[in-house]
């Protein structure tokens, strides 16, 4: 199977993909229709455009749009322009985030099965068609082996004399006992194979045309384009229309000979009589990239060849067509290129000027190395809040630290050296209010995220990545019964499980207790917040799959126990002591049930986790 950490990127691959075969698809539609338009106009027009349309699949736009990306330049605004390039050039795009974990987990199984599935399959395909033309090639390279090389004879003498046609390059002639019919062997250094005996059935002047029909092979390099195809049927054998492109490039390519010849001034009459005795004593050759003289459909040659109907030249109209599309095929991508660059350049600005990322304007890091237990008998105080000042924390590990910024939770945590948790700092961030207070609530908790970061890329000098793994999660549901949870009400006053006056903020938040028993109590937070605060107490993610919508308040009250630890604020165990007879609560997950009407459900799936790459003691200042 695939690796977790290489689901995004099949996911990427699979959209890029999907944008390449339609940019691909459209081409070789373009292609087809000109073809319709130059049907009565010379083959090797047709011909060209059928190799370009096969040559256009191993051609992304988008390598042709990172070259114009390169070249850019300052324009004026073109943004109607880029965004209708950009709809039509990229229809398959992914959401920028996919959510899995709200899937059956049944079904997120089956989805993530699939890129591995279509990757095997593609694979064998690929294989399967690499063996087959290898067979073919080894097939045409031992009849070559093996035949002998033909130093004279009136095959030599007329080949000698044809041998302008196919350029300045001398071509050998082998004999070989295979019944295969003559072709062009090689690209570079070709050679003609002639089969034995075929000569005495083949008169002077049948002999000329069908060397002649060989010689233009060469000249038009005609196996070095049959390869480039072989490799695009390879790659992309699982689309029908690179087969069908395929017959297109056999059918023009001899045609495109036989009009060569007939133009030479071989009797159109010999030159098909000639055809006709070669196919009667010959099989084809197994290979397209073997330039022979018996390909395409026999009979509707016999017709074009018998057919003395001379293809008209190109006329200036249609020769600025053809132009006009070729420039717009191979510039059209630069341009969006160059289009591109600008406008991404001036939206990046754009964001980087409206969302402004305020930076702390003193920070003060120092060890805790307190052990002091509270009154209640408890551990330390753990604290760690954003508050109109800035950012607060008291004994908290600098992992918790990296927890709060990022957005996960310990076990989401790869790679951490063991002082990242054990140590414990208190630290004290301040910010100018001026500026946070231009932000809205939901900004505010984006950008105290983001100066964290920046906090600890600069402190700690921490430099991390992201992967993808299969990690055990809670998915929050609703129990029998129903929830029970009440709507917030704003400026209402949240009480603690004590009966304790807890505060009126919105997303007002408590986590501690005394004795044995925790509490956990909020005001106005929705259920994705609370999923949020309870992966803190679990130490492992939990998803919101309740469905529910709004703010609402609660009060949570439990006591741990041994077998499921509650975590505080640092991440940490939260031991509050051996209940004492009378005083013991429910437990975590039945405390969410009876208290909450929520359910805590665990399972597995593909979850992103941090792996830290490098990271430094913070110097205390």
């Amino acid at each position: 199977m695939i690796p977790e950490y290489l689901y995004p990127t099949w996911n990427a691959i699979g959209a890029t993909l999907g944008n390449h075969l339609w940019q691909s698809t459209l081409f070789a539609i373009v292609a087809g229709l000109l073809t319709l338009a130059l049907r009565n106009n010379p083959a090797r027009f047709r011909y060209w455009l059928w190799l370009a349309a096969s040559a256009k699949f191993l051609i992304p736009f988008s390598l042709l749009i990172g070259v114009g990306s390169h070249l850019a330049w300052s324009h004026p605004s073109t943004a109607g322009l880029y965004f209708a390039m950009e709809e039509v050039g990229e229809p398959f795009t992914l959401p920028s985030t996919i959510s899995q974990a709200t899937s059956p987990p049944a079904f997120s199984n089956l989805i993530r099965l699939v890129p591995t599935v279509l990757a095997s399959v593609w694979l064998c395909g690929f294989a399967l068609v690499l063996c087959i033309w290898y067979a073919r090639w080894r097939r045409v390279s031992s009849a070559v082996r093996e035949g002998a090389p033909l130093r004279e004879g009136r095959e030599v003498r007329t080949l000698r004399r044809l041998e302008p046609i196919g350029g300045t390059r001398r071509i050998e002639i082998v004999l070989s006992r295979a019944s295969l019919e003559p072709g062009i062997f090689g690209m570079f250094r070709p050679v003609l194979v002639w089969p034995e005996g075929i000569s005495e059935r083949l008169e002077d002047v049948h002999l000329e045309g069908i060397l002649a029909h060989e010689l233009w092979h060469v000249r038009r390099r005609d196996n070095l384009a049959a390869a480039i195809h072989m490799v695009v049927e390879a790659i992309f054998w699982f689309h029908p229309l690179v087969w069908w492109l395929g017959a297109r490039l056999v059918e023009e390519r001899e045609r495109a000979c036989d009009e060569e010849v007939v133009e030479l001034g071989s009797a159109p009459q010999i030159y098909a009589e000639g055809i006709l005795k070669v196919c009667e004593f010959c099989v084809e050759s197994p290979l397209a990239c073997i330039s022979g003289v018996t390909g395409s459909d026999l009979k509707k040659r016999m017709v074009r060849i018998m057919n003395k109907t001379i293809a008209r030249r190109l006329d200036f109209s249609r020769k600025l067509l053809l132009s006009t599309i070729g420039l717009l095929a191979l510039a059209g991508p630069i341009i969006f290129g160059l289009v591109q660059a600008p406008k991404s350049q001036a939206q990046s600005q754009a964001e980087n000027t409206t969302t402004t990322i305020p930076a702390f304007k003193s920070v003060s890091i120092k060890r805790d190395e307190s052990s002091t237990p509270t009154l209640g008998g408890g551990p330390p105080h753990i604290r760690m809040m954003f508050g109109p000042d800035g950012f607060n924390a008291v004994r908290v590990s600098l992992q918790t630290v990296i927890q709060e910024a990022y957005g996960v939770q310990a076990n989401q945590i790869e790679g951490a050296p063991e002082w990242l948790k054990s140590d414990k700092y208190d630290i004290e961030a301040k910010v100018d209010k001026s500026e946070v207070n231009q932000l809205s609530l939901d900004q505010r908790r984006t950008e105290s995220q983001r100066m964290l970061q920046m906090l600890l890329a600069d402190r700690v000098k921490l430099t991390l990545h992201r992967e993808t793994k299969d990690l055990p999660t809670y998915a929050l549901v609703i129990a029998e019964g129903g929830a029970k949870l009440q709507l917030a009400k704003s400026g209402d006053e949240i009480k603690g499980p004590d009966g304790r006056p807890m505060g009126t903020h919105r997303m007002f938040m408590r986590a501690g207790g005394g004795g044995p028993n925790l509490s956990l109590a909020a005001q106005g937070i929705s259920l994705v917040d609370l999923a949020q605060l309870l992966s803190r107490q679990l130490g492992t993610p939990v998803v919101d799959k309740t469905g529910m919508t709004g703010s609402y308040d609660f009060s949570l009250q439990w006591t741990p126990d041994e077998s499921q630890p509650s975590h505080g604020v640092d991440g940490d165990s939260m031991p509050g002591g051996p209940p004492a007879p009378g005083t013991a609560g429910p437990s975590f997950f039945r405390a969410i049930q009876e208290q909450l009407g929520l359910k805590l459900e665990p399972q597995t799936g593909p979850t992103e986790i941090l792996v830290i790459d490098h990271v430094e003691m913070p110097s205390e200042n």
